[in-house]
């Protein structure tokens, strides 16, 4: 069988994923599968603080 090329942070220890700091409320956050895709891209840790960051508000 051949070797896949691993993910960002699938296969890991949770405490050995990558992480991040939210744009909007501060707080760190981890790698998540629905992430693995665009992890480059994201900047907030849910939904709630992606729309405070349109309103302006955090």
């Amino acid at each position: 069988m051949p070797d896949r090329p691993r993910s960002l942070g699938g296969g890991r220890k949770p405490s050995e994923r990558p992480s991040k700091v939210c744009a909007a409320c501060g707080l760190p956050f981890t790698w998540r599968k629905k992430w693995e895709r665009d992890w480059e891209q994201v900047k907030y840790c849910s939904d709630r603080c992606r729309a405070a960051a349109r309103r302006g508000t955090s």
